[in-house]
C-alpha cells in the first residue's frame, strides 16, 4: 500500500514536471528532491527520463534533498541539545524503530547507515534519528551528504541509460 502511494506520487510528479517550461523543471526538481522517499535518487531519475540534462537534473535533486535533510539534522541536533541541557537524566526506553537504528549504527557505523538507509527509510528520517540516538553530528552531515549525492548520481546515470535504451 505504501509503495503504491510512492509509485503514484512519482507518476504524478513526472507528469507535473513534464508539463512545465524547461527552466521551471529544474526548479521543480529542487522541490522534488526534498520529498521523503523520492529524494535525490528518484528526483534525478525523474529529471533524466523527462529529458532534463543530467548535469542539471542530478544537482537540482541532490541540492533539494541535501538542504531539506541538513535542516532536519540541525533541528534534531538543537532539540537533542535542549532536551539534555542542564540535566543528567537516565536515557529513556528506545522505540522499536530507534532500537533498529541503534543496532545498525553499532553494526555499520554512521557511513553504513547513511549509505544503506535509503533502501529502508528516507534520509530525512534516518539522519535526524541518528542524531537522536547520539551519533556525532559532523559524521551524520558528512555521510548523509555523500549518500545523497552518490544515490542521486547513480540514479541519474540509470535514468540516462533508460532514455538512451528507449530511443
Amino acid at each position: 500500500m505504501f509503495f503504491d502511494f510512492v509509485g503514484d506520487l512519482f507518476i504524478q510528479l513526472t507528469q507535473f514536471v513534464m508539463g512545465l517550461d524547461s527552466w521551471l523543471q529544474v526548479a521543480a526538481l529542487l522541490l522534488v528532491g526534498a520529498i521523503p522517499f523520492i529524494e535525490s535518487y528518484l528526483g534525478s531519475f525523474l529529471g533524466t527520463i523527462v529529458g532534463i540534462d543530467p548535469f542539471l537534473a542530478v544537482p537540482a535533486a541532490v541540492i533539494g534533498n541535501i538542504v531539506c535533510t541538513f535542516v532536519l539534522i540541525a533541528v534534531a541536533s538543537g532539540v537533542r541539545q535542549a532536551a539534555r541541557r542542564g540535566r543528567e537524566r537516565p536515557e529513556r526506553e528506545l522505540t522499536p524503530r530507534r532500537q533498529k537504528v541503534v543496532k545498525y549504527l553499532e553494526r555499520f557505523g554512521v557511513p553504513g547507515v547513511a549509505l544503506l538507509g535509503p533502501f529502508v527509510i528516507a534520509s530525512q528520517i534516518t539522519a535526524p534519528t541518528l542524531i537522536a540516538v547520539g551519533a556525532k553530528k559532523s559524521a551524520v552531515y558528512l555521510w548523509t551528504g555523500i549518500s545523497i549525492a552518490a544515490w542521486g548520481i547513480l540514479f541519474g546515470f540509470f535514468g540516462e541509460l533508460v532514455v538512451m535504451w528507449m530511443m
